[in-house]
């Protein structure tokens, strides 16, 4: 990604209705797993660090991003120094265990993912949990995920079954973005049948629909704060233990 790329995606996760949204799904869910006090907490692939201060309220953060702008400016934004890494083999964590390790939405930027899930299993302290978050269905890969640069999306029996064999037993697993994706699928198919420069749902939107649009995707914290699984959703979040 180009250095103005990150620019956007500070803003972007500042406040766009999905970075919004997302971020208090995954407080309730955090929450909800009682996470020990001063828990050590590591997020890699942490980009321009719009999540850091909700995972400090947790405990204390460690994080780890291979792009130097992104590095940068999630330092300068936060105060938080982060670390230069890369999945699977240039972690650069040494020993260090983690009660709770954090992949949001980075799975998919990687080619090797069985190979970084086992690399991160190694970093769990006894009864840490590993929190991570993936677009789903195959079928919708298209032009959004091309220009995220994606490798793939998941189906949930599929990362069920990565997740196994790479060593992890699932606390939970769930879809979400739920109530949203009607909205999502139109906005996929006008990718496909109208190209254009950059797909639908990548700026943020005017305030009163951004609003809108965050209100409906928070709605969704509720149910998973009290582990529901919700049965569709344009993204999977799973919770996991080290199997064993």
């Amino acid at each position: 990604m180009q250095p103005e790329a990150y620019t956007q995606m500070a803003e972007a996760e500042r406040a766009h209705w999905w970075f919004v949204g997302r971020r208090r799904l995954l407080e309730a869910v955090i929450t909800a797993l009682a996470l020990p006090p001063a828990a050590r907490i590591l997020e890699v692939g942490s980009g321009t660090g719009g999540n850091f201060p909700l995972l400090q309220r947790f405990g204390a953060v460690t994080a780890i991003e291979l792009n130097e702008t992104a590095r940068a400016m999630a330092t300068a934004r936060t105060g938080l120094p982060v670390q230069s890494g890369a999945l699977p083999d240039a972690l650069g964590l040494g020993d260090q265990k983690f009660d709770l390790i954090c992949l949001f939405d980075v799975l998919e930027h990687v080619g090797p993912d069985a190979a970084s899930l086992q690399a991160l299993r190694a970093h769990l302290a006894p009864g840490g949990r590993l929190i991570l978050t993936v677009p789903a269905y195959r079928a919708l890969f298209g032009p959004h995920d091309k220009a995220l640069h994606h490798f793939r999306r998941y189906e949930r029996a599929a990362l069920a079954a990565l997740l196994g064999q790479t060593g992890y037993a699932i606390h939970y697993l769930t879809f979400f973005n739920c109530l949203l994706l009607p909205l999502a699928l139109m906005a996929r198919l006008a990718d496909r049948l109208l190209p254009r420069e950059a797909p639908l749902g990548e700026r943020t939107p005017a305030a009163p629909l951004n609003a809108v649009l965050t209100a409906i995707f928070s709605a969704e914290a509720g149910p998973l704060s009290r582990g529901r699984r919700l049965p569709f959703g344009l993204s999977l979040l799973a919770v996991a233990v080290a199997a064993g």
